[in-house]
């Protein structure tokens, strides 16, 4: 029995060779019915994010003297799938084959193995890698490997585990979580506050994001060109409304903001000291915010003179996500200890659960000696034979076959000194 990962990602491969093997929905339905059809495994689970593609297989008719022409099966048909030649793909793969396999997919879900240490996303999409396969083998009604299901579970729920046992997911690492992570701090809640927004790239993206999740009272996006803005309205898809102003309106609005986030590529200063002087005019100098994310810095430096407000540069943001960087690795290092225990404790039940067919064949087997004996024993007591000598005969030839094959399996742990398995053996007997 095998459980082989074979995978590419943002370690071992740049992006222009991680976007030739990614797997779209359609693909990947594709590739598991034609992993199906080629009997490369009984199960598999296909992971594809821009960062990874990761194949995860079961196979329980894997001998271990099997298991490298399988894997070479299994890189030539990825290759293939990708209209790729192997030799463009070997300096970038990776495989890792049942406990190590095991262990670096908890790693990937708690997101040990990501470009940012400790991000969550990666959690929900295995889950919809594993829910994508759950689907798609009873949908064709392919048997759906159990050993892979209990694997994922058990995944699913080392990650909750490692999510509540540790800090791996609490501090900010990247600048736009930082950024909305210090206005947090700083008020109480931003479900009352109004915030601007200025820019409309990646950055302010992912700053609304984690804004909009939050509740914030209103939003303003200000930026030079009004079509940006709208473009990256329609990428939030949210039911608020969001304000869009051009960069010459801001002056205007300050006075009517507590929160100001800007991130531009302007060569210029946007946002002055007297700007701000005069929205905190307006204001009564209530506290306001300013995180500058933008080299060079689009809010004048010496703002953060005034009084009342809060300002921070992009220097002062990479100084947090650094210590918080740090935070995170001490998780981590907890988060791989409870990684240890599940991985082994899944292999534990795995080991169990291989070796419970061989229970099954041999109670049966037992179960038909006893039936053959027993037949012949009747036949006899029919035809008057002594009852004594054919209970004796009976007990006799059930013991001996009965232990025969222990016998012979307690002689090969001899020869092979496996003395793990001869001290199991000793404490039943001694029972």
């Amino acid at each position: 029995m095998t459980i082989l990962v074979l995978g590419i990602n943002h370690k071992t491969a740049p992006v222009a060779i991680r976007e030739k093997v990614a797997f779209s929905d359609e693909k990947r339905c594709f590739a598991l019915q034609n992993i199906h059809e080629l009997a490369l495994a009984d199960s598999a689970v296909i992971l594809s994010t821009c960062n990874r593609t990761e194949i995860y297989f079961h196979n329980k008719g894997i001998a271990p003297e099997e298991t490298d022409c399988w894997l070479d099966k299994i890189i030539q048909w990825f290759a293939t799938i990708h209209h790729l030649e192997v030799n463009e793909l070997n300096d970038y793969l990776y495989n890792r084959q049942n406990l190590q396999a095991t262990q670096h997919l908890m790693r990937v879900a708690c997101g040990l193995d990501s470009l940012i240490l400790g991000e969550p996303q990666i959690l929900g999409q295995v889950k919809q890698a594993f829910q994508v396969a759950e689907a798609f083998y009873p949908a064709n009604q392919y048997p759906f490997s159990s050993e892979l299901s209990r694997l994922f579970q058990k995944v699913f729920s080392t990650a909750k585990r490692v999510r509540t046992e540790t800090n791996i997911g609490e501090s900010a690492v990247s600048v736009a979580y930082a950024a909305c992570s210090l206005a947090r701090q700083i008020f109480d809640s931003l479900r009352t506050l109004n915030i601007l927004l200025v820019g409309a790239g990646e950055t302010i993206e992912l700053v609304s994001r984690h804004l909009l999740r939050h509740g914030v009272k209103s939003l303003t996006i200000a930026n030079r060109t009004l079509e940006n803005a709208n473009s990256l309205v329609d990428k939030l898809n949210t039911d608020k409304g969001i304000n869009i102003i051009p960069l010459s309106a801001i002056s205007e609005t300050l006075g009517k903001v507590d929160i100001i986030i800007s991130s531009t590529g302007s060569p210029n200063v946007l946002i002055t000291q007297e700007m701000v002087i005069q929205a905190q005019k307006l204001r009564k100098n209530t506290p306001m915010l300013i995180v500058d994310i933008a080299v060079p810095r689009d809010v004048d430096e010496s703002v953060s003179e005034l009084e009342s407000v809060y300002h921070y540069t992009v220097d002062d943001l990479q100084n947090i996500i650094q210590q918080n960087l740090s935070n995170r690795e001490q998780a981590a290092e907890q988060a791989e200890q409870i990684i240890q225990q599940e991985s082994v404790d899944f292999f534990e039940w795995l080991k169990v659960r291989q070796f419970s067919g061989l229970i099954r064949t041999y109670r049966s087997n037992a179960e038909q000696v006893r039936q053959e004996l027993l037949e012949k024993a009747l036949q006899s007591l029919n035809q008057g034979e002594s009852a004594e000598q054919i209970l004796q005969e009976l007990s006799y030839k059930l013991m001996n076959k009965l232990t025969h094959q222990p016998t012979q399996a307690m002689q090969a742990m001899v020869k092979t000194g496996n003395s793990t398995g001869l001290r199991a053996f000793s404490k039943v007997i001694d029972k």
